[in-house]
């Protein structure tokens, strides 16, 4: 359950892809990471008024569609362990108005600078398979989320069914990883097949969360089960 890669050799994967961020996202999602996205967002029950929590925040669109839901009363906090990323996700929300009540913070998912029992809900797209230590970083979600709060883990997966993990190779590896190429990154985007390997399915996903100390858990399978959705719930 642990990433191969160094904390350090991760960040700076993640700076140097920052410029194209979005651009590949919509690539290795087949141009659905938005409906994903926002799925994810409903699933938090995220109500006005409230403090949510978007994990390894990116670009930080999955915060600013929280952001919508706390609306101008309530708190959002990205964070990201890249600050390239996090520059961009700083500079897109300053085009909002009215402006949204967004806070940046630059840390490790395994190590949050807040308070236990602090946020209402939380979200984390595409963020739990690149941690060095999954259930480190479960136990770090359930920390900080309040009695009753819910977090919606959003990522890409290996499809049961052969066919369905055939075609998702071959997009990977004729669309992806080419473009990626073309961009001057395709070591960077040739990491997504381990990554996908070593991922632990959406049953391992649930029994983790339950070791963390979540008392619900459910994995919602995606697009044939190349996403997924694992939605918890703290006690």
């Amino acid at each position: 359950m642990t990433n191969d890669h160094s904390p350090s050799e991760i960040r700076h994967l993640f700076d140097r892809i920052a410029p194209v961020y979005d651009q590949l996202n919509q690539w290795l999602s087949l141009g659905q990471h938005r409906i994903w996205k926002k799925m994810a967002v409903k699933w938090c029950d995220l109500e006005p008024g409230e403090i949510g929590l978007d994990l390894c925040c990116g670009s930080g669109d999955l915060a600013e569609l929280l952001a919508r839901e706390v609306g101008k009363t309530g708190q959002v906090y990205g964070v990201d362990f890249s600050p390239r990323l996090l520059a961009i996700a700083k500079a897109r929300a300053t085009y909002h108005y009215p402006p949204l009540t967004l806070h940046w913070i630059e840390a490790d998912a395994l190590d949050l600078p807040f308070q236990d029992n602090f946020f209402h809900g939380a979200t984390m797209g595409y963020g739990l398979r690149n941690v060095t230590d999954i259930p480190g970083c479960l136990r770090e979600l359930y920390r900080v989320l309040k009695p009753g709060a819910k977090a919606a883990i959003l990522d890409f997966h290996r499809p049961q069914h052969a066919p369905l993990r055939q075609f998702q190779q071959w997009y990977l590896d004729t669309i992806v990883v080419p473009r990626a190429k073309s961009l001057g990154l395709e070591q960077e985007y040739a990491y997504i097949t381990p990554s996908l390997e070593r991922f632990p399915n959406g049953k391992q996903q649930v029994e983790l969360a339950h070791h963390a100390g979540f008392s619900q858990a459910t994995h919602y399978p995606i697009a044939g089960g190349m996403m997924g959705v694992l939605v918890v719930r703290k006690p």
